[in-house]
């Protein structure tokens, strides 16, 4: 039977990319999202370059839906071997650290804390019953380096990478693994990146361009190695995030 790679929050961008990327190693994919018309559309795509495919589509804002959500994709596609959370809207505001209020700062709690940390919990019993596994888990750079003006997701993340980070030493020597990937870039041909180019919203303030091929190749190269709890891209020691 086919491993399994179980994308949260599979959009154009990275997870189209680690979607293809994993594909090409014999994964089965689940493809995880609100909008069934776009994973459909990714579906169809990875089902041209030969990947096979199931989409799940879901609300990942809702922490209580979880469990269910991998239920189903266990159901359908067997026990799940690699999961790669990284949901994050084109509409993602960020505000300074100054006007942030407890109302603004909860709102961002469900989707990039609770979510993460309840599909952890769900997968990560049967990932250590069967002694392999990976749990990547995918952040903006903001969570290593705050930046001025851009708070809102940053400290919600920050607590995510604090708990991948324990999580990471906890599983040493299971055969389970948990990494995380922090990009403080625009991503291509992601929607966020997408709307930039077409001036629909702000673009990246300068903050560069990566390629997401390249970033579905750090997660494999993770998963393969077990070794690194943590890529920061671009590299940590650029101005970009300084």
């Amino acid at each position: 039977m086919s491993p399994v790679i179980a994308i949260f929050g599979a959009g154009t961008g990275l997870g189209a990319s680690v979607a293809h990327r994993f594909g090409r190693e014999g994964f089965t994919v689940a493809l995880v999202g609100r909008r069934p018309e776009r994973l459909e559309a990714l579906r169809a795509e990875l089902q041209a370059a030969g990947v096979s495919s199931e989409t799940f589509v879901a609300d990942l804002a809702d922490p209580d839906s979880i469990r269910g959500l991998v239920r189903d994709i266990e159901t359908r596609l067997g026990d799940i071997d690699v999961v790669e959370y990284g949901p994050v809207s084109a509409d993602l505001a960020f505000t300074a650290a100054r006007d942030l209020d407890a109302a603004a700062l909860a709102a961002f709690v469900p989707l990039f804390l609770l979510s993460p940390v309840e599909l952890v919990s769900a997968v990560l019993p049967n990932m250590l019953e069967r002694r392999r596994g990976s749990i990547l888990l995918t952040q903006g750079s903001f969570a290593v380096a705050p930046l001025p003006f851009a708070s809102g997701p940053g400290p919600v993340m920050a607590a995510t990478r604090n708990y991948v980070h324990s999580l990471h030493g906890e599983l040493v020597g299971t055969g389970v693994f948990a990494g995380t990937l922090a990009i403080g870039a625009s991503i291509d041909r992601s929607e966020m990146s997408v709307r930039a180019a077409a001036g629909d919203q702000p673009d990246d303030g300068g903050r560069g361009r990566v390629d997401p091929d390249d970033l579905a190749e750090e997660y494999w190269q993770m998963h393969v190695r077990q070794d690194v709890v943590e890529i920061v891209r671009p590299d940590p020691s650029a101005e970009v995030l300084s």
